[in-house]
């Protein structure tokens, strides 16, 4: 997941405006404490979705695959007072980490924290969202994203995160792993499909960004 080298993404994060006490801390401890901490947005991405928000000023945002809950966090913070963020995790063990941060951040009562199947929870949702973040399983991508297509606004956007895969994406290998030409078939996907407009964006491990026509 590193592109940059270490002196341009570290002049980056200098440039960058800090995250809060509580992000830091939810960064420190899921190094300490969970498996895969690598999975964490951090503090440039971070900042990226927090900015997204306060652009596109979205009434409701749905984020698939919530970690230690980062991400919802940064999304949660640049929403009006009555919007709303419905985040979805399917690994239990990790509930009690992540609503002890929800519980101590100023946004908390903006976000419905749902455990199970996406899958099979997203049909059940009735809101109609103005943006859509989809940070899960890579291979359900594209199943994740056939699903709230319609289910977002004319205009709304759907972020897709790690589409650059560390870069395995772009190394022309004359054989590719199983995972990689997931990611890549669902890059294609989003390129061919021409109910959206697109852009890919080499931010950490590549964020796709897709505009609802």
């Amino acid at each position: 997941m590193e592109f940059l080298p270490k002196n341009i993404n570290d002049y980056c994060l200098a440039h960058t405006t800090p995250e809060s006490a509580l992000l830091a801390e939810l960064d420190r401890q899921t190094h300490l404490k969970i498996l895969m901490p690598r999975m964490l947005s951090g503090h440039l991405q971070g900042r990226f979705l927090a900015m997204i928000v306060q652009l596109l000023q979205p009434q409701n945002i749905l984020e698939i695959g919530t970690y230690t809950g980062y991400s919802a966090l940064c999304l949660a913070e640049g929403l009006p007072e009555n919007g709303t963020l419905t985040t979805i995790d399917i690994n239990e063990e990790l509930e009690d980490f992540v609503r002890s941060f929800f519980e101590k951040s100023a946004f908390k009562h903006k976000i419905t924290y749902k455990i199970g199947n996406a899958i099979q929870i997203i049909p059940t949702l009735t809101q109609t969202f103005d943006l859509v973040f989809i940070d899960a399983d890579k291979v359900n991508n594209a199943t994740y994203f056939d699903l709230v297509l319609h289910k977002v606004r004319k205009n709304g956007f759907i972020l897709i995160d790690n589409v650059l895969w560390s870069g395995k994406v772009a190394q022309n290998l004359p054989k590719t792993d199983k995972d990689t030409k997931q990611v890549m078939d669902f890059n294609q996907k989003i390129q061919n499909d021409e109910r959206v407009e697109n852009m890919l964006l080499p931010l950490r491990d590549g964020i796709m960004i897709v505009r609802k026509k």
